[in-house]
This record gives structure tokens, C-alpha cells and sequence, in this order.
């Protein structure tokens, strides 16, 4: 096997983290990250995503082939950070099935977005078709120019 080839993603990477993952609890060192810490990590370097700005909105553009709208979350934290996650799950195997080889991602997935102030938090959509799920954030309109005060000069 020419170990060039093989890519975080492969198969083989996948059965030595699933194996690392199952060590023992007592191993853990008390100054490293939290399992939940380690996971939230993973499931954010897994999911790619775009991020394109229009002169009216920011567009989140991901990827969830096979994902259904119903394992899909979108929210808003904090008034600024915007939190897409949700779960891929596995095909039940069939009777006289089994898989010879699974490549596809499957668990959960999350990833957050922290807004530019001109965001407008409470106007967001989000739209799942043919597999791509694309959040929208309008802008605020731009703040108007502050016109300068005159005072008057009373004569004393």
C-alpha cells in the first residue's frame, strides 16, 4: 500500500481514531480539552463551508448531501455568531446486506459563523436544495451621515 496516498479521510485514519477514541477514560491528563471540546473540534474541521458576502446579505453555503431538513439546525448565539449543526446518520443494513466499504461521513456535524456588526440577526433564512443548505443574513442599512450641529451665538 503506498502510504502517499492515504488522506486524513481514509478509511484507515477513520479505525485508528475510532480505536484511539475508545482508550480508557483514566488516560485523560487534566490540562488537555474535554472529549465534548475534542468532538465539537472534529465536527467542525469536517464540515467545509463557503462564505460569500453580496452588497445586501452573507450567504453560508454548505454542503448535507443526504441530510434531512429535520436533522438540520440553524441558530443564532450570543447575537452574533450564527451555529449550523445537526446529525448524518447511518443507513439501517438490510437483512443479508453489509457494507464492504464506507467511505461516506457519518455523525454529527456543527459549525459557527461569527457576524460583522451589520448584520441583521433577525432577518435569516435558510434554504436546504439538491443537498446544498444555504443560511442568508441581510445586512442593517448603512447608518445615516451625522449632520453637524449648529449652534447659534447669542450676542451678550
Amino acid at each position: 500500500m503506498d502510504l502517499r496516498l492515504m488522506t486524513f479521510d481514509s478509511p484507515f485514519f477513520s479505525v485508528l481514531q475510532h480505536l484511539h477514541d475508545a482508550g480508557d477514560d483514566s488516560e485523560k491528563s487534566v490540562s488537555g480539552p474535554s472529549r465534548t471540546y475534542a468532538r465539537d473540534a472534529k465536527a467542525m474541521a469536517a464540515t467545509p463551508a463557503d462564505v460569500k458576502e453580496s452588497p445586501n446579505s452573507y450567504a453560508f453555503i454548505v454542503d448535507m448531501p443526504g441530510v434531512k431538513s429535520g436533522d438540520i439546525k440553524v441558530q443564532v448565539e450570543d447575537d452574533n455568531v450564527v451555529v449550523i449543526s445537526g446529525e448524518r446518520k447511518r443507513e439501517e443494513e438490510k437483512e443479508g446486506a453489509k457494507y464492504v466499504r464506507m467511505e461516506r461521513r457519518v455523525g454529527k456535524f456543527m459549525r459557527k459563523f461569527a457576524l460583522p456588526e451589520n448584520a441583521n440577526t433577525d432577518k435569516i433564512s435558510a434554504v436546504c436544495q439538491d443537498g446544498v443548505l444555504t443560511v442568508t443574513v441581510e445586512k442593517l442599512p448603512p447608518p445615516e451621515p451625522k449632520k453637524p450641529k449648529t449652534i447659534e451665538v447669542k450676542i451678550a
